[in-house]
């Protein structure tokens, strides 16, 4: 039996989005948490800002904002503590919940790229107030954060059946045959790729780049892009860092959305060619798209493939109980297969 705990998860969970929402990492592991029947309050650090600005004073609604998360964690008592991209929340307000609720335990998750300056600058900025730093890129490039009290680790970009909740390798109507959705610009390496692979696949399938040649999408117009398409790009900005993808992978593999990913994010160790399709380069990736499109059967297999991989490994419930083991300390419940990238 899991251990119950009381969570508290600060997140930006787009209340002011009015159900234009993004599935994001802090959802899914909310959901996770009452998946594995813990107690849960949540805490939306940029809406709160926004609600208690005086004025409309955004710098003033955060200063609020941190006072009312301070008062929710006297009123919760929470035993864990889970900040996401909490920007307005300060390293004083989280001193004061540690002396407010004694034993608590702090962790920041970050899903963003670490060679992204500002995302370094967050993990240097919690490194200190935190009990746990999580980030979803691997490697040694993790210590850059260890203080000899915290750890630093990995965490898979988490899935939860609720919201990846079809199989689109059973279906076979489909409103494209091949998609991505990103915001590619000159200078970024996805637009080059997609500028060398778009001729050679061109008039052989319907393909649809949401944030190029078609406006970007969000909400359920992305679950209904989702929900219809046949195959997909999971491509990054940069591609090499050791198990990292943006939080994309989750949704394109978890709908059952048959997925080309760069074979240089080392995502082999959790999967393989017969659960999602790697390529090294625009002339092999063209191959292998129109090799799937001509044979749906094996489309299919490797799509649900993916799809039962993915969230049997990286549902959201697994995902939060190793982050809690990792920072307790505690011994694992199951065999984590990511558990060596954790520093001390």
């Amino acid at each position: 039996m899991h251990t119950p705990h009381r969570l508290l998860l600060v997140d930006n969970l787009m209340i002011r989005r009015y159900g234009n929402l993004r599935m994001g990492p802090g959802r899914k592991l909310m959901c996770g948490a009452i998946r594995n029947d813990w107690r849960i309050c949540e805490f939306s650090d940029r809406d709160m800002a926004r609600l208690l600005a005086p004025l409309g004073i955004r710098s003033l609604g955060g200063v609020i904002a941190n006072r009312k998360l301070l008062l929710t964690a006297k009123n919760f008592r929470p035993d864990i503590m889970l900040l996401g991209h909490c920007d307005y929340i300060t390293n004083e307000t989280l001193a004061a919940i540690r002396k407010a609720v004694p034993g608590i335990r702090i962790a920041h998750f970050n899903v963003d790229p670490l060679w992204q300056t500002r995302t370094r600058a967050q993990m240097a900025d919690r490194m200190e107030s935190c009990d746990a730093l999580f980030a979803t890129t691997a490697g040694e490039v993790l210590k850059t954060w260890t203080t000899g009290r915290n750890v630093v680790a990995y965490m898979p970009n988490p899935s939860d059946p609720s919201m990846e909740n079809q199989d689109n390798g059973a279906k076979t109507d489909f409103a494209r045959d091949l998609f991505f959705a990103g915001n590619p610009r000159e200078g970024d390496p996805r637009w080059d790729l997609l500028r060398a692979l778009l001729p050679k696949i061109e008039g052989r399938l319907r393909v649809e780049i949401f944030g190029a040649d078609r406006p970007s999408i969000w909400g359920a117009d992305y679950e209904d892009v989702l929900a219809t398409s046949k195959m997909s790009l999971n491509l990054n900005r940069r591609e090499g860092d050791l198990w990292y993808s943006s939080d994309r992978i989750a949704h394109l593999m978890g709908f059952g959305i048959l997925t080309f990913q760069s074979s240089k994010n080392g995502m082999q160790r959790f999967f393989t060619d017969q659960e999602t399709v790697w390529f090294d380069e625009a002339a092999d990736l063209a191959e292998k798209i129109l090799r799937y499109q001509a044979d749906d059967a094996a489309r299919a297999a490797v799509a649900s493939a993916g799809r039962a991989k993915y969230h049997a490994l990286f549902n959201g419930a697994r995902v939060l109980r190793y982050m809690v083991e990792t920072m307790l300390g505690e011994p694992y419940s199951e065999p984590y297969e990511w558990a060596e990238e954790v520093y001390r």
